[in-house]
């Protein structure tokens, strides 16, 4: 690595200089210092208005207001992605869809917000303006969340394919078994592919519904029918889902190479007695009990990144989350490992190890010191909102306090952009106006989505590897950038470097060394 220094700095009204930069922006950064790529997201749920809208009696203007301040809180915390449920239970928050509008939005399913407008375009437009990823979460299985089913509305799939579900525990659930059904579910979710500028498509654990005693899963004749030469129902229960991952993995793909496909699956993939490939622990299981093999999933590299949720203390008795996020990051397979963390249950009101407020950023510390585990992601919004035991605030000053670029995904994209050209500083009305041109286009013509401003106080060493002088990632092409914190009369070396839709960054551009004064 070279060490550049400014050799001249000229006491003018405002001097600029440039000075080439050798350093790599992709070097690994040292295990002292905060990460400069790590996924930081947060679940936003729609079903029961967990986390927005708060009420279905919300006008656009104030469903738009609640999201915009949701996203200003999650942006000041550090958060760099949003997990936005826009499928709860085979109904819509977005309005470019084959099923109805989601009664959670506006108090009756089918019915559209007004003003008219597209809170999935909303959101994303706004996430990005923020610096953070969107991905659409799906739940692709349920089909209604309770039993009044009386209330659907005519365009609902349950009513106009009743052959494809069964009741379970009171709700209708999309029988995974079926080919049509897999083949719906897989065409609802590239309507939003192929419609919407999303960063990921996010599944969570709903498949086959979790166990309640006393019922039993009504396919048996859908086994009789489809069952070929599987001996074993749950051996083909399991098929099903993989097919439906598989199909996915696929589709997603082919229509959008870019997008990013993940699964946040139970925490548990099986325990050891069950399976000795299993983790040491002893609980549900998604392998077993929800004939989801997540594990699998990862390995035939079907997902871009798995995301179990971890919602139990270090050490715990039956469940210990450092066991089970060292078993996880033993079964990566190359792809990207995200945590689900339980910030929910900070907030609840019997006596848990949650209620220390210790627990949670030692788990933040602990995934931090494992380097196959590369971010996490909070259930639930509000759960961060509402600054549990301060932990919100610990995030924001404490483990998030820099910015962060999300890892890369080198098997979807290894080839970052070009560097920004005849980048320049002038004195603007408001700070430091920093301008470049836009890169030559890249080896594999894609163009640049976005950029990384950083800068340095005139006496540090230029050090792209280190988070803390990153100032702002954007991601738009705008190559225009207003420094409005500049201090007059101090010295800043600035760099811009260019990313792609992956976040693979380029080389920086040269330094420019700016007064304000």
């Amino acid at each position: 690595m070279y060490i550049y220094r400014l050799l001249t700095l000229l006491s003018i009204i405002f001097f600029i200089t440039t000075k080439a930069i050798a350093q790599p922006a992709n070097t690994p950064v040292t295990e002292k210092q905060d990460p400069k790529r790590e996924f930081r997201g947060v679940w936003i749920a729609t079903v029961e208005n967990i986390d927005w809208p708060s009420t279905q009696h919300l006008s656009s203007d104030q469903q738009k207001a609640e999201l915009i301040s949701q996203l200003d809180a999650h942006e000041q915390t550090g958060i760099n992605a949003i997990m936005f449920q826009i499928r709860p239970a085979a109904d819509a928050f977005y309005a470019k869809s084959r099923e109805p509008w989601s009664k959670w939005l506006n108090g009756k399913q089918g019915r559209g917000p007004m003003p008219v407008y597209d809170p999935l375009e909303f959101a994303i437009k706004e996430a990005h303006k923020r610096g953070m990823e969107l991905h659409a979460w799906f739940n692709p299985y349920r089909a209604t969340n309770d039993g009044n089913f009386a209330a659907l509305s005519p365009e609902h799939i349950t009513r106009i394919k009743p052959e494809w579900f069964f009741i379970y525990g009171g709700i209708k659930l999309f029988n995974p078994g079926i080919p049509e059904v897999r083949d719906y579910i897989v065409r609802v979710i590239l309507d939003v592919v192929d419609n919407y500028d999303i960063d990921g498509v996010h599944m969570d654990d709903y498949f086959y519904p979790y166990q309640i005693d006393g019922q039993h899963i009504d396919d048996a004749q859908t086994f009789k029918t489809y069952g070929g030469d599987y001996t074993d129902i749950r051996d083909w229960r399991r098929h099903n889902v993989d097919t439906l991952i598989k199909m996915l993995s696929d589709s997603i793909h082919k229509h959008k190479p870019r997008v990013k496909f993940g699964i946040s699956p139970f925490g548990i993939w099986a325990n050891q007695y069950q399976n000795p490939e299993g983790s040491d622990t002893h609980g549900g299981s998604s392998y077993y009990e929800l004939f989801a093999d997540s594990r699998k999933w990862v390995k035939e590299g079907w997902v871009d990144y798995i995301n179990p949720q971890l919602y139990w203390p270090i050490d715990n008795n039956s469940a210990a989350f450092n066991k089970l996020l060292d078993w996880w990051s033993d079964n990566t397979y190359n792809r990207h490992l995200y945590i689900g963390m339980a910030a929910y249950r900070i907030n609840e009101h019997h006596k848990n190890k949650f209620k220390d407020p210790g627990q949670m950023p030692a788990q933040i510390r602990y995934l931090r010191n494992n380097p196959r585990v590369e971010g996490s992601v909070y259930f639930s919004s509000k759960s961060l909102l509402n600054n549990p035991l301060g932990f919100t605030d610990s995030l924001t000053n404490n483990y998030y306090n820099s910015l962060a670029l999300p890892p890369v995904m080198l098997w979807l994209d290894s080839i970052p952009p070009n560097a920004p050209r005849n980048f320049v500083a002038v004195q603007g009305k408001t700070g430091v106006d920093l301008k470049w041109e836009t890169p030559l286009l890249a080896r594999d013509k894609e163009p640049v989505y976005g950029y990384v401003i950083y800068r340095f106080e005139g006496n540090q060493t230029v050090d792209l590897t280190d988070p803390q002088f990153m100032l702002h990632i954007q991601y738009n092409d705008t190559s225009a950038f207003t420094d409005t914190t500049a201090e007059k009369g101090k010295t800043y070396l600035y760099v811009v470097t260019a990313i792609d839709r992956l976040k693979n960054e380029s080389e920086p551009s040269p330094t420019i060394a700016a007064t304000l004064k």
